[in-house]
């Protein structure tokens, strides 16, 4: 029993099998999966997570047929050849000592295909085609395709498989009202509703045998009108259990709900009162999902009774050691995820290759290589940003001599700035993974120095990393007592008036509208239920209920000069999320902006057309950055080597996953 995370390092006897612990490396897409040739990118993704001590990986969704294809002639597991293919990847993961289930996902009416089809031929909000309605015999014939998945799994070589009904994708559309409008045998009643999963799942235990894993991701909250009753999960999951699920790995919400379910402003583990619920009414093993990011978490969880396994998806991009630095007592070298969603899932839904923003090594462990380096060097890294702490320890990892600047008294840069916005606490994390990797790989650290050309005579080469310094609009008045930078309220804590107009609307500006509504309570984590309306009491249908929004401690006006909507560049999977809390907070968004003068009455702006004045007690500048050369352009001048990365080489619009691949990306290469 290990010492550290008894619980969460315990194996999990199955009867036929074993799991070497309670951790499941979730399911996510991450783009290698839907092309052959990039199979063996995928067998080393998966490889080098098993080599990190996960007790079972999920793949990404794989397709039983094309009529389930998430996008055109995407990932699917239908013929022979692609089992083959796919003996590569479970081969290197049970070199490393892992499981590894495929997952079978039939995207149903969230297909990108003008051939997606669905129980009824209702469309989707988050997709440009309408779904064709599933024949009778469509829906015997999709059974029977998910069977033939299943055996073409085990043929490849895979432990188990894992079953896809949550999400909203097909199979959760068969199970709510909202999606099945159907009167013949597969729908009208729950009990039609849910012959579906049913039957797939019966198909499957006759086609693969008793000796292989069937996980089962089940709904536990829909989180969209006509979804499911928590009395209808419940029967769902005593009927699958009954006919041979292994274990329920949990879903939380369809991703066309508007309440979010994974971004960085969810509390950790929101949702592990559900899988504590579910795991009451079922004795097969229950595992937790969303939000848990750390060793500790998913050991309370378990070990209170919540949960008998953990799903980790985004932990695991972010570092694929995640379970090996636990049981060896090392999570403070944990690169924590931050659920940002900015590599990962912002790339899936653009059919992008999925990385992620702290590990940008993830899904390109084949090409981004930290190789111990035959030449030495001592290099100065010059800010200590994202950037440059990225640079900075990643050459040291790789044997260079590296002495690390900032004029600051602390490392992190603008990340000290993220960590204070409400929902972004985790931004914390990176600086504190940052913090022990300069001191495991003796970075000689210089804070509080304010460094210049002549001061660097000594190193071989210098990375500049030195940002950005906000820029100031030339607008009448901008020199007015109650105008403020972002950095003057965050950073200076400079008091801010009742009434405030935010000029730019890029995510500076939204973070720093976050930070001026929100209201601290003794419990963020019940606040946020209250204000994202989630039925913590499971007994609303789809555990949905009005939410309650707390007022905000002042008038916001959120400005900006483009016409196009404000937020529009937001990150796809995030940004609705930062768009919604401002409405909740009644901030009024204003396109179309120009900036007349700041006097004693307020801003004066004219939209469309019409003057207006905005009598507010503080304006604040979030109108963008310029990039900090000046010591680049000085050690140019020298002829020293430099090398410009980060806000310092492109300030527009702040971007710590550039950031920080750039700075990891030439540690790899000096």
């Amino acid at each position: 029993m290990n010492k550290h995370y008894p619980h969460m390092l315990q194996p999990l006897d199955l009867g036929f099998t074993t799991l070497r612990n309670r951790v499941l490396m979730g399911s996510m897409h991450t783009g290698l999966e839907d092309r052959f040739y990039h199979i063996d990118k995928l067998a080393n993704y998966f490889a080098e997570r098993a080599r990190g001590g996960v007790g079972i990986i999920v793949t990404g969704g794989y397709s039983p047929n094309r009529r389930g294809d998430l996008l055109p002639y995407g990932s699917s597991m239908n013929s022979k050849v692609t089992a083959v293919l796919h003996r590569h990847v479970t081969g290197k993961v049970h070199n490393e000592g892992g499981k590894i289930a495929l997952q079978l996902l039939h995207a149903g009416r969230y297909g990108y295909t003008p051939y997606s089809v669905s129980p009824s031929g209702i469309k989707s909000p988050i997709t440009p085609f309408k779904p064709a309605k599933m024949s009778a015999k469509g829906v015997q014939g999709t059974i029977d395709d998910y069977a033939r998945a299943a055996e073409l799994a085990q043929f490849a070589g895979y432990d188990g498989i894992e079953i896809m009904g949550s999400e909203g994708y097909l199979i959760n559309q068969f199970l709510a009202e909202r999606t099945n409008k159907r009167t013949d045998k597969w729908g009208g009643s729950a009990e039609n509703r849910m012959r579906f999963p049913l039957e797939v799942v019966r198909a499957i235990r006759k086609a693969v045998g008793s000796h292989f894993i069937i996980i089962y991701r089940i709904s536990l909250m829909d989180l969209v009108e006509g979804g499911q009753t928590w009395d209808e999960v419940v029967a769902l999951a005593k009927s699958l259990e009954a006919e041979g699920v292994n274990i329920f790995n949990t879903g939380i919400g369809w991703h066309e709900a508007r309440v979010p379910t994974i971004v960085t402003s969810v509390p950790r583990g929101a949702f592990a009162f559900a899988t504590a619920k579910l795991k009451q009414a079922v004795t097969i093993p229950v595992c937790a999902s969303n939000r848990i990011n750390t060793p500790e978490l998913a050991e309370e969880i378990i070990a209170n009774g919540q949960a008998d396994m953990v799903s980790m998806a985004r932990p695991m991009l972010a570092d694929a050691f995640f379970v090996a630095k636990a049981e060896a007592g090392k999570a403070d070298e944990i690169n924590t995820c931050i659920a940002c969603n900015q590599a990962c899932l912002d790339h899936t839904f653009k059919n992008k290759r999925a990385s992620c923003l702290v590990n940008p090594r993830a899904c390109h462990e084949t090409e981004l290589r930290y190789i111990p380096t035959l030449n030495k060097k001592k290099l100065a890294v010059v800010g200590a940003g994202p950037a440059g702490l990225a640079a900075a320890t990643v050459a040291a990892e790789r044997g260079h001599d590296v002495t690390l600047f900032d004029a600051d008294d602390k490392i992190g840069g603008q990340f000290n700035i993220a960590k204070q916005i409400p929902g972004k606490e985790d931004f914390d994390e990176t600086l504190r993974y940052f913090g022990v990797m300069l001191q495991k790989h003796n970075v000689s650290v210089k804070l509080s120095s304010y460094v210049q050309a002549d001061d660097l005579a000594e190193f071989d080469e210098v990375v500049v990393a030195t940002g950005i310094v906000p820029r100031t609009p030339a607008i009448p008045g901008v020199d007015h007592a109650k105008v403020l930078s972002y950095l003057d309220v965050i950073a200076h804590k400079k008091p801010v008036g009742k009434s405030v107009a935010i000029i730019g609307a890029g995510g500076i500006g939204f973070d720093v509208g976050e930070y001026l509504t929100h209201s601290h309570t003794d419990d963020d984590k019940q606040q946020w239920y209250k204000e994202w309306g989630v039925d913590t009491a499971l007994a609303h249908r789809s555990a949905m209920v009005e939410p309650q929004v707390a007022a905000s401690p002042r008038q916001v006006y959120l400005l900006q000069r483009k016409d196009s909507a404000l937020g529009k560049n937001l990150g796809k999977t995030s940004g609705w999320v930062h768009r919604a809390q401002l409405k909740k907070k009644n901030v009024e968004m204003l396109a179309g902006v120009s900036y007349d003068r700041i006097d004693d009455q307020g801003l004066h702006i004219t939209v469309k057309g019409q003057s207006r004045i905005l009598p507010v007690d503080n304006v604040i500048l979030c109108a963008g950055q310029e990039p900090q050369r000046q010591l680049a352009d000085a050690l140019k001048a020298k002829g020293k080597p430099v090398h410009i990365i980060g806000g310092a080489d492109i300030a527009a619009e702040l971007d710590a996953k550039r950031a920080i691949r750039q700075g990891s990306e030439l540690a790899a290469q000096l």
